[in-house]
């Protein structure tokens, strides 16, 4: 993927959601297309209308974090958004150390986090990109996946995208692939030209909801939320997770579930536990 073209790409889409009375413009009528008109943000910025032009359209290489600052804030950007926008338009402003196209390795004590775990609580460890680096039994029960050991070409976002299990299992879909594409968007402006990265986006882009989702360039990552679930085993369920950075790498990422003591999903999530610790077993007499 080329990174100045991500660069107008994301500068088009947040232009595009940002309406004229958002910045005071009143009584600017009818318009063919929504959102602010280059010229527009070009003076909210307080840059030439040609520089910006020349920015969107990816042929400017040089754009100084001063003026990335103000066209940040004339797009009411948000922190994550913003960090976007730098890594976008010049990954030596925030610079992420990474062999391209390597994957991951877990370490030891990230493997032991993971067993230590309760049995109740589903958690995986995945990559920058999505790969998925570890998971316990009860993450692997939870998406009904067979396999013990993880293949390289494990993600989320094919699980996401390319299994139709998936539109199965999550009860609200467009919102777990509306946050994976914020998360990929937001990994490729980190590490612009990674080899691995870019092969699994040239993949999905064969989906058409991915397109679709693509293309709206949401950008963020989700510390938090909720997943509710259909789930062929146990029945339908809400379960609420965290994500967190493990501190001895900060591109993975520890996805971790739980459910309120007492509650039904904590019932729902005992009772699939015993059905991943007991499932292949002969039955008693």
């Amino acid at each position: 993927m080329d990174q100045l073209e991500g660069l107008g790409d994301f500068l088009r889409s947040r232009r595009a959601h940002l309406n004229p009375e958002d910045v005071g413009m009143e009584g600017m009528g009818r318009r063919r297309v929504p959102g602010l008109r280059r010229e527009e943000l070009a003076r909210l910025a307080g840059v030439s209308v040609d520089y910006y032009t020349r920015l969107e359209q990816g042929r400017s290489k040089n754009a100084s974090p001063v003026v990335l600052d103000s066209i940040a804030r004339a797009l009411r950007l948000n922190q994550t958004e913003r960090d976007h926008l730098f890594a976008l338009a010049g990954p030596i402003i925030v610079p992420v150390h990474r062999h391209a196209g390597a994957w991951q390795r877990v370490s030891p004590l990230t493997y032991e986090l993971l067993n230590a775990l309760h049995a109740d609580i589903p958690a995986c460890v995945f990559s920058h990109c999505l790969d998925i680096l570890a998971a316990n039994r009860l993450f692997r029960a939870l998406h009904m996946w067979q396999a013990d050991r993880l293949a390289e070409d494990d993600s989320v976002a094919r699980f996401c995208f390319l299994d139709p299990n998936a539109r199965r299992l999550y009860l609200d879909w467009e919102h777990v692939a509306t946050d994976v594409t914020a998360m990929l968007h937001f990994a490729v402006g980190r590490h612009p030209g990674e080899s691995r990265l870019n092969k699994l986006i040239g993949e999905l882009l064969g989906n058409e909801d991915f397109r679709r989702l693509w293309a709206a360039h949401h950008v963020y990552e989700r510390a938090s939320g909720t997943i509710a679930f259909h789930h062929p085993i146990v029945g339908d369920f809400p379960i609420n997770y965290q994500l967190l950075r493990l501190p001895g790498d900060p591109e993975q990422f520890l996805f971790v579930c739980t459910a309120a003591q007492g509650s039904r999903s904590a019932s729902v999530l005992e009772r699939l536990g015993i059905w991943a610790r007991t499932r292949g077993r002969p039955s008693p007499n």
